[in-house]
Formats: C-alpha cells, structure tokens, sequence
C-alpha cells in the first residue's frame, strides 16, 4: 500500500469519521498496518470513541495513533481553529503502540513503559498531555539510558486546561499521559526540526556558566557580550531583539563552523543587571559554545524552506508549534505547504502543538515555535 491522508471538515463526529475512513479506504492498496489521526475543536473532543471506533472497525490498522489540537494539517492545509479531522495511513510494518503514564513530579520514571529495544536504532513518534506528562524528563532520559531511541512528536493543544485533551491509542481514548508508536529498526524515518531562527553576532564559548545562568561569554560578563553585538545591528534587527532575544546552544563542540542545525535554540529569560549575567531557558555548562538568535517570519521561512529543500519521502508527518501558522506568517497553510511541496505527491497530516518534540544532533527536545518534521518511505532524507 502507499501512504495516504483524509481529511473531514464536517462538523458532527460521526460523519467526519466516516469520511476520513472511506476515503483512506479507497486510497490504500490494501488495510493500512497504521493509521494516526489528529482532531480539532471541542465537539470532536467529547466524541473520541465514536472517532477512534469507527477508524478502527471500516480501516482495521495494526495499530492506531491519536491526539487533539487547537489545529490541524493535511496535505498542504492547515486547517486553524475550526472543525476538522485528519487521518494518515501507513506501511509501518512492526509498530509498537506504547501507552506512558508517569506523572509529573512522580518518582516512576517515564522509560518504565517502554518495551524492551534491543539495542537498534528507533524512533518513538510521541503525542503527550502537556499537563499530565513529564516529557522533558522522558527526552532527558532517553538521552541518558537509550540514546539508540529518537522521538518526534507533540503536546496535545486541544484544551488550556489540565483533563481536557484527549488522546487515542487503539481503540482506547486517553485524558493524560502519552500515547506513541515506537517503530520498528528497518522503517525508513528521518526527521526535520525547523526551529526558526537565524544567528547574530558571532559564536563565543561560555568562560563561566551555572545551571541556567551565563556568567561570561569568551572572558567577558554576558551581558556586556550581548550589548555589544547590539549596538552592531541595524535598527530592524535591534526591533527583533526587542521582541524576542534566543541563544542557540551549539549541540557538536567538534565543528569548527556553525549553521542551520549546530544549534539547540532557547529562549532568554532575563537579565540580571548586577551580576551581569543572562537567564536561558536550559542547563549550560561552562565550555560551551552558544550563539544569540532572533526569530521572525522570514528566519522561520528561511530555515523550514531551506531544511526541507533536499528531502524527499512518501509521506510525512508534522508537528508544528500552535504560535507558527497565521500568527506568525500572517498567511494561511506556511508550513504545511512547504513540506508538502518538497515531498509531493507524498501524504503529509499533523497538528499544531503545545511544544514540539523532535531531535537536535544526537538526542531529541522539547521544543517551541517549531516545525518538527517525521518523513517516511523508500528515498526519506535522500
């Protein structure tokens, strides 16, 4: 079978899950061995089992995947805040649903529910509960103790509220927790983490770091560092700083030269004029390199653009963050239109998340405002 994708905009449950049935019925070749789909508004989210029921008895998948979103993606639309289902099916032979239910704050680690891997090389395609599920805790510990597994995904944005996301494994309809396919060693999978920013400045080595606090960049206060690559911008880069100032956080020392991809991007915080010294949204060691970034429309169509330009795959799946879409590009279906033209005619649906999980070098984060991008099939990533 190929991959295909459906999608529904009517507003009754019921007749939104038949549609999307039928039609990846039609286009498959044969049942489809997994099927992921992703709903939006709240008149779908009260109406899971009736959802999820009928994917699972007109398409019979090995196994099912599913999460809500304030937004959702098929093919080269994105369908924002309004009714809509969209469905995904694929030849993902061996797929292992998971189902993780660690709380936040708990002492039982998250990789308690993973199945034992054997060692091989995986990827984990992950939809979480933002408000139930520790999932920077299950990246971090991935990274530590099964650094053979990779995760891309999301966090549920259906609801702002702690129980109102609904998530479906199977035929069963989750409020907490995370749902996953843990795929088998032999698929075909890349991944694309669009983080939308471009550099300023040049790189320097943090000479005194604690925790989350840069103290000194290259021998000097961080924020004499940060002040004198301002007053080096133009005043339309300085208005970017204004509203937004990020540092990316080199993830291979072993480079000499830094560009799209070298960096883990995170948020700074704040300033502690005193000290000197700059709060950022994670751990940074003295020793390593960083570099500040701005994001705008253009860096973040700059860098999805240029990251999908050579990718090529039978279908795709994407997760990109729920401030992107006509917030941030004031234009309709940017993201899905261009992961969809790089890999057309391949099958592309997602949703728009409340954080977005995909890898950076060798382990995978917790991101925002980011594209994380799943690409399957027979020439995925070449």
């Amino acid at each position: 079978m190929s991959f295909a994708v459906a999608v529904s905009e009517a507003e009754a449950t019921a007749d939104a899950a038949a549609a999307v049935a039928d039609d990846l019925a039609a286009a498959c070749e044969a049942e489809p061995l997994a099927a992921v789909v992703f709903f939006a508004t709240a008149a779908h989210l009260d109406a899971m089992d009736t959802l999820a029921g009928t994917l699972a008895e007109r398409l019979a998948p090995e196994v099912l995947l599913g999460g809500g979103a304030v937004s959702v993606i098929a093919g080269g639309q994105e369908l924002e805040e309004t009714p809509a289902v969209a469905a995904w099916a694929a030849p993902l032979a061996g797929a292992v649903p998971v189902r993780l239910t660690a709380g936040i704050g708990g002492e039982r680690s998250p990789l308690e529910d993973l199945p034992p891997l054997g060692g091989e090389p995986r990827t984990l395609v992950l939809l979480a509960d933002p408000f139930s599920f520790p999932a920077d805790r299950l990246l971090a510990e991935l990274a530590a103790e099964r650094p053979e597994v990779r995760a891309v995904g999301g966090l549920a944005s259906a609801s702002a509220t702690a129980g109102g996301n609904r998530l479906v494994l199977g035929g069963e309809v989750f409020d907490d927790g995370a749902v996953g396919l843990l795929l088998a060693p032999a698929t075909d999978v890349e991944t694309v983490v669009s983080q939308g920013c471009r550099p300023i400045g040049r790189p320097y080595a943090v000479t005194r770091g604690e925790r989350n606090l840069i103290h000194e960049l290259g021998g000097r206060p961080a924020l004499e560092r940060l002040q004198e690559i301002v007053e080096g911008l133009d005043a339309a880069e300085r208005a970017l700083v204004q509203r937004g100032l990020h540092v990316g956080i080199v993830v291979n020392e072993h480079k000499l030269d830094f560009g799209r991809g070298d960096f883990l991007v995170r948020g700074v915080l704040g300033l502690e004029r005193q000290s000197r010294a700059l709060a950022v949204g994670d751990i940074v060691e003295t020793g390593t390199t960083v570099q500040f970034h701005v994001r705008d429309a253009a860096s973040a169509r700059d860098d999805l653009t240029g990251l999908m330009a050579s990718q090529r795959a039978e279908g795709a799946l994407l997760f990109t963050c729920n401030g992107r879409g006509r917030r941030l590009f004031e234009a309709a279906h940017h993201d899905a239109s261009v992961v969809s033209g790089a890999i057309a005619p391949g099958a592309v649906a997602g949703m728009f998340c409340a954080g977005e999980i995909g890898p950076v070098g060798p382990r995978s984060y917790l991101h925002g405002f980011t594209a994380s991008v799943a690409l399957f099939g027979g020439a995925a990533g070449r």
